[in-house]
């Protein structure tokens, strides 16, 4: 377990941390999205605390963020989220799988029935499983990622318009939010694109496949001119690099090929044929949006460090925000005023739906391109290889219609 994220000289050392838990894959397969997190959220406490913390009616207090590793295990993340409550924490981020998202959200129902006293809330940052702002939506629960079925609306915006697809393979990761991702691509794919066929659909075992060699030979085999995948993290990169080999020329429409190692497995046969959906990417045009990547840069200079997301921000500054207007650390406070937050950062508006907990925010969909081409002025990762914004898709545009039934305290 470890903390940081204070600047000690810039908040009084008199008054205690405002601890929050990330509870999250810091070993193993997957290990490297969550030290990914990790910097992205550090990066943004660090800003808090150097304008002098959260100001509460006590005196300003630093922000932190301290480690639970979950290995990549539901029941180990279970464990991190005792060890946690144990250590006192009442506010939980997690994020790196929508399965162990739903189990945390069950377990934090549940103990926030029996001890009222000690409730815990919950900031999810990129477990997009619909149903956690759905049929499984719950008080205590924040989303500050647009879901599954919000980010497929945008790059069908795109897809509906590529001619050149007339097959389609669609694969992902076999729990909860890859078939959610496959679900959704087979309903909107039926009312933007019916003339596509679909030539593959199957799903895999999640972060257990070393080879994907196989994969890849069906994917060529069955002529499809695109793949769909939600894959992330290795699985995404390892599927991505067995393709190449494959020598397979189609596009790859993906909801994260545009970090962590997928620009550099794929090179220059890539260029034009990655699509991603983001909530923001370093070459989205405006000098606010270079500015708030170039600092980012500056902190995380190394070239395998290079992995921030706007909504990891936009996520800290709301908490900031709510603790500070509700004037106190409770959890029922605080999520009474983060449920309605609004927050603004590098011209980067987003606002929380109270109705369902879901965060509304603008959408950009880019496509991966060669550095120094225009529009791609920074690459990923030092691959030499960067994403350019092909469409953007605001905030009302990205809403989408809920069924939540909240059971409020």
């Amino acid at each position: 377990m470890l903390s940081l994220g204070v600047h000690a000289q810039q908040v009084p050392a008199a008054q205690s941390p405002i601890r929050v838990a990330l509870i999250e894959s810091l070993s193993g397969p997957f290990g490297n999205t969550g030290e990914a997190v990790f910097r992205n959220l550090v990066w943004a406490a660090e800003r808090v605390n150097a304008r002098g913390g959260v100001k509460l009616p006590g005196g300003s207090r630093p922000l932190v963020f301290v480690r639970y590793d979950s290995k990549g295990q539901n029941e180990e993340a279970l464990s991190a989220l005792r060890s946690a409550m144990d250590d006192g924490i009442t506010l939980v981020a997690q994020g790196n799988s929508s399965s162990t998202a739903a189990v945390l959200v069950d377990a934090i129902n549940k103990h926030n029935e029996r001890e009222p006293a000690r409730r815990v809330l919950f900031m999810n940052y990129s477990a997009v499983d619909p149903v956690l702002t759905n049929e499984k939506c719950s008080y205590w629960h924040f989303r500050f990622d647009a879901h599954a079925d919000m980010r497929m609306a945008a790059l069908m915006d795109v897809l509906k318009d590529d001619k050149a697809i007339r097959g389609i393979y669609l694969i992902g990761q076999d729990y909860s939010f890859g078939q959610a991702v496959l679900r959704e691509a087979r309903k909107q794919l039926a009312v933007q694109r019916p003339d596509v066929q679909i030539v593959g659909d199957e799903l895999h075992p999640m972060g257990r496949v070393k080879d994907f060699m196989p994969y890849a030979a069906k994917i060529k085999a069955s002529g499809a001119q695109a793949v769909l995948t939600g894959n992330w993290g290795n699985d995404l990169t390892l599927l991505v690099k067995a393709a190449r080999n494959t020598g397979y020329e189609g596009s790859f429409y993906t909801f994260y090929g545009n970090a962590l190692g997928v620009p550099a497995a794929l090179g220059e046969a890539g260029v034009g044929k990655v699509i991603a959906v983001a909530d923001w990417f370093p070459n989205e045009p405006g000098a606010a949006s270079e500015t708030f990547y170039q600092s980012f840069r500056q902190r995380f200079p190394k070239p395998q460090d290079d992995y921030v997301h706007m909504r990891m921000q936009l996520m800290v500054e709301a908490l900031a925000q709510s603790i500070e207007k509700a004037g106190t650390v409770d959890s029922a406070a605080v999520a009474s005023q983060l449920e309605k937050a609004m927050v603004l950062f590098a011209s980067h508006k987003g606002v929380m739906r109270k109705a369902d907990h879901q965060f509304q925010q603008p959408l950009l969909v880019a496509v991966m391109d060669k550095q120094g081409t225009p529009g791609v002025k920074f690459d990923v990762e030092g691959s030499g290889y960067g994403f350019r914004v092909i469409k953007t898709i605001d905030a009302a545009r990205s809403e989408q219609p809920h069924s939540c039934k909240m059971q409020r305290p």
